[in-house]
C-alpha cells in the first residue's frame, strides 16, 4: 500500500513537471489562450448597474395609471390601406429570360429582405427565380435554407401571377451551385451589383448575361436594389412578398402560437421577488395584454458600436480584439469617444437601459414581458437589472419545453423566427436598437396598424450621460421625448427602406 501511495506521489510529481514545461514547448497555445483569457473573464463578470440612482428610483416607482392606460392603446383604424397587389400595368409574361439565383447573407431580417428584392430584379427581368439560397453566416452560424424557415409552397402559390418560381434548377443547369461559383471567376456570376441599384443597372448588366447564357447568379446580394425611383408596381410587389407571400413553416408558426397562449392565458402571481405559476386550471376569463422586447445585445453588435458598456478594461479589451478579428479595423464608430457616440444615440441600449426607459413610460412590475434575442453579451448577470424591473418577464426556454423547442434550439434563425412571430402578435413590440429585426417589425407592425415604440436613442444617450439626474426629471424628459414614438405610422422619406416604412408605396388612398 505504502509502495502504490508514494508511485502515485511520484506519477503526480511529473505530471505537474510536464504541465510547467508546457509553455516552453507550445509557446503560441498558450499565447492564444491568454488572448482569449480577458474575453472569457469579461463575459462571466458579473456587471454592476451603470445607472444605480435611476435604478433604485425605478424599483420604488408608482405605476403611473393614465399614460399606462395610453401605452396599451390600440392605435386609430387606418382604412383602407393594404396595397398588396402590384399594379396591373403589363401582362404576365410567358416566356423567361433565363433563371435568376441570389446568394443571400446575414441573419432572418436581412436575407428576408433579400427575398423580397430577389423577386423584385425577377420580375424587372422577366426571368425565373430559383428559391433563394442562405450562404452560412459566421455570427449565426447557422446552416437553415429557406424551406427549413418559410412555407415554400405558400410563397410560389401567393406569387404564380407576378413570377416564375422553381424549387430547383433544370438538369441543364445543375452545374451552377454555390461550389461552382466559390472555385473561380465565372461567366455567369455578378458580384459587381452595387449597393441600391436601379432597376436600368439590372437591365443593362445583368440580362445580357441572361441572354447569352440562360442563367444569372447575382452574389453577394444584400441591399442591393434601390428605395427610390422604382416603379409603383415594383415597389408593391416588394410589399407582397414582404407582408403576404413569407410565411413560417408550420411547426414555427404552432410554436410562437404556443407561447402567445401562454403569455396571454398563464396565471402569474409575484411572489417574494420569485416569478411562481399557479398550478391549479383557473385561467384569466380575458387574455392579458402582454409587450415584446427585442434585445438586440449580442457581442456582435456590442463590438461593432465600439461602445463602452461598463465590464471594465477586461471587456473592452475583449470588444477590441473581437472588432479587430471580424472587421480589420473598418469600424468607422471606434473613431469616436463613448461619450460622443452616445450623445449621437449610436450606442444600443443595454438591458438595464431599456428596463429604465420602458419604467419611465409607464410600465410597472405587473408587466408581462417577453424577451426576443438569441444571446446577451455578458449572459444573465446583464439582464438582472432588467428582470428586477420587470420580474414577469418570460422567454422561448421559460414558456416552452425542451421537447417542444427541439425543432429550433440551436438554430440562429429559426428561434429569431419564433421571436418574430411572438412580437407580431404582441399588444405592444419595443426593440432596444436599431437593425434588421427592429426594421422588418416596424414595416410589418406599421402595416398591420400595430403598436410599436421607437426608442429615442439621441435622447437616451444623452439623458444616461447626465449622471446627476433624479428620477423624476429622467421619467419627464423620457415621456416628453417619446410623445411622437408610440406607433403612430411614418411616411417613408427618400432612401429610407420601404420594408422598414411602408407608406405610401404599400398603402392605399392615405
Amino acid at each position: 500500500m505504502m509502495l502504490h501511495s508514494r508511485y502515485r506521489s511520484q506519477k503526480g510529481a511529473f505530471s505537474g513537471f510536464l504541465v510547467l514545461l508546457l509553455p516552453v514547448f507550445f509557446p503560441q497555445l498558450f499565447s492564444l489562450l491568454g488572448q482569449a483569457l480577458p474575453s472569457i473573464i469579461s463575459e462571466q463578470k458579473v456587471a454592476k448597474p451603470r445607472h444605480l440612482h435611476l435604478l433604485t428610483s425605478a424599483l420604488d416607482r408608482p405605476p403611473l395609471d393614465e399614460e399606462r392606460s395610453d401605452l396599451w392603446s390600440a392605435l386609430p383604424s387606418l382604412e383602407p390601406r393594404h396595397c398588396d397587389k402590384p399594379l396591373a400595368t403589363q401582362p404576365f409574361p410567358t416566356r423567361s429570360q433565363g433563371y435568376i439565383q441570389v446568394f443571400l447573407d446575414g441573419g432572418l431580417n436581412q436575407q428576408r429582405m433579400g427575398i423580397c428584392d430577389a423577386v423584385a430584379v425577377a420580375k424587372i427581368l422577366n426571368a425565373t427565380l430559383v428559391i433563394p439560397h442562405f450562404e452560412f453566416n459566421a455570427v449565426w452560424k447557422d446552416l437553415s435554407s429557406f424551406a427549413d424557415i418559410y412555407d415554400v409552397d405558400h410563397f410560389i402559390e401567393v406569387l404564380k401571377h407576378d413570377i416564375n418560381i422553381v424549387r430547383d434548377l433544370p438538369s441543364e443547369f445543375l452545374w451552377s451551385t454555390r461550389e461552382y461559383y466559390a472555385a473561380g471567376i465565372r461567366e455567369t456570376r455578378v458580384k459587381s451589383a452595387p449597393v441600391h441599384a436601379s432597376a436600368n443597372w439590372y437591365l443593362d448588366n445583368v440580362l445580357p448575361i441572361l441572354q447569352s447564357h440562360g442563367i444569372a447568379a447575382i452574389s453577394p446580394f444584400s441591399h442591393r436594389l434601390a428605395f427610390d425611383n422604382m416603379p409603383l408596381d415594383i415597389q408593391r410587389l416588394r410589399c407582397k412578398v414582404n407582408f403576404q407571400a413569407l410565411t413560417f413553416v408550420p411547426h414555427i408558426n404552432a410554436l410562437g402560437e404556443t407561447l402567445v397562449q401562454r403569455l396571454k392565458y398563464r396565471t402569474l402571481e409575484h411572489e417574494d421577488k420569485y416569478l411562481t405559476e399557479i398550478t391549479n386550471n383557473a385561467v384569466d376569463k380575458a387574455p392579458a395584454k402582454f409587450a415584446a422586447l427585442h434585445l438586440r445585445f449580442d457581442k456582435d453588435m456590442a463590438a461593432h458600436s465600439a461602445c463602452d458598456f461598463g465590464g471594465g478594461k477586461a471587456e473592452k479589451l475583449a470588444l477590441a480584439r473581437y472588432r479587430q478579428l471580424i472587421w480589420q479595423g473598418r469600424v468607422l464608430n471606434s473613431q469616436f469617444t463613448d461619450e460622443e457616440l452616445r450623445s449621437q444615440g449610436r450606442c444600443p441600449l443595454t438591458p438595464e437601459e431599456i428596463g429604465l426607459l420602458l419604467a419611465a413610460l409607464g410600465f410597472d412590475n405587473s408587466t408581462r414581458l417577453y424577451l426576443a434575442s438569441y444571446k446577451v453579451y455578458g449572459g444573465e448577470a446583464r439582464i438582472s437589472a432588467l428582470r428586477k424591473l420587470f420580474p414577469l418577464m418570460e422567454d422561448k426556454k421559460s414558456l416552452a419545453s425542451k421537447e417542444e423547442l427541439a425543432q429550433v434550439d440551436g438554430k440562429a434563425s429559426l428561434l429569431a423566427a419564433v421571436d418574430y412571430y411572438v412580437s407580431m402578435r404582441s399588444d405592444v413590440f419595443i426593440s432596444a436598437s436599431a437593425g434588421n429585426m427592429h426594421n422588418a417589425l416596424l414595416g410589418h407592425r406599421s402595416y398591420e396598424n400595430l403598436k410599436t415604440i421607437r426608442p429615442n436613442m439621441a435622447l437616451m444617450g444623452q439623458l444616461f450621460l447626465n449622471k446627476s439626474m433624479g428620477w423624476s426629471e429622467f421619467q419627464t424628459a423620457v415621456i416628453d421625448g417619446h410623445k411622437d414614438r408610440l406607433g403612430e405610422i411614418k411616411l417613408r422619406k427618400p432612401t429610407q427602406s420601404i420594408y422598414a416604412y411602408p407608406l405610401p408605396e404599400c398603402m392605399c388612398n392615405m
